[in-house]
């Protein structure tokens, strides 16, 4: 390993993309859990790869108008459905997420199926290509993040199901394009799942959970030679288990009647 290998103009750029993933998924992800629908970013972004597949397989450039046009109506598509069956079968929509997801997934290897280059597409989609995050898509994904953030933190529950439901597709249609369907899950439910138990100051601990997740992840990743979204996702895991082991351990040792949770914020 040399200096070298660090390029920060690679580096900084592809933590710049993992920063705004983080501050948008965190808080959606807490959403989630809440609700008990933890595979639905799995299921969104599937169906918002199979929108960018299909532009693909229909010619149109990779980061093109049309591809954001198709993922994005794809993404919204399978939104309105998981509303629409959360509303009838509230009681099995984890299972019709499941198999959502699996109907995208095996969607997408049918469009790849006579493409030669279908391996490096689904690989591509799957895993993400971080290190390769441009400055002008930064500042495009950027831009719709903080709109979904303003509404979110402005409206929150008074947005409904199906507001929410849009505001999760529209966000996972960007971030399956920046990082990957992999690091997409794991920034979603990683860090909120971690500090779940947190009644105070939750969601600026997730949020530090991810971007502490982020840079090492990255770093490790150059050193050791490695894809970086598998690493980064691992190192997110590890991070977030220490932080769950390091706060179980502090409160098998608070004192008899001492508040259950420390004041972090």
């Amino acid at each position: 390993m040399t200096l070298a290998a660090f390029d920060l103009s690679i580096l900084l750029p592809a933590f710049a993309a993992g920063l705004l993933v983080t501050a948008t998924h965190v808080p959606l992800g807490m959403q989630v859990l809440a609700r008990g629908i933890v595979f639905i970013d799995l299921a969104i972004a599937q169906i918002a790869g199979c929108g960018v597949l299909l532009a693909d397989q229909l010619g149109f450039e990779p980061e093109g108008l049309a591809v954001q046009v198709a993922a994005l109506t794809a993404a919204l598509a399978g939104s309105l459905l998981l509303t629409w069956t959360e509303r009838i079968w509230p009681e099995v929509q984890e299972a019709v997420i499941g198999v959502v997801f699996v109907l995208a997934a095996t969607g997408g290897l049918l469009m790849l199926a006579s493409n030669v280059h279908g391996s490096e597409h689904l690989r591509d989609l799957l895993v993400g290509q971080i290190l390769w995050a441009q400055p002008a898509r930064l500042a495009w994904a950027a831009g719709v993040y903080a709109i979904v953030l303003g509404l979110w933190f402005g409206m929150g529950e008074r947005l409904g199901r199906v507001g929410f439901y849009a505001l999760f597709a529209v966000a996972v249609t960007v971030s399956v394009q920046l990082v990957g369907v992999y690091l997409v899950f794991a920034t979603l439910i990683v860090p909120p799942l971690a500090t779940r138990r947190m009644e105070r100051g939750g969601l600026p601990a997730a949020w530090g959970l991810g971007a502490l997740g982020y840079a090492v992840g990255l770093v490790a990743s150059t050193a050791l030679d490695w894809p970086s979204g598998p690493v980064i996702v691992w190192t997110l895991c590890l991070v977030a288990i220490a932080w769950y082991l390091a706060h179980a351990r502090f409160f098998s040792n608070l004192p008899a009647g001492a508040p259950s949770h420390p004041r972090v914020d």
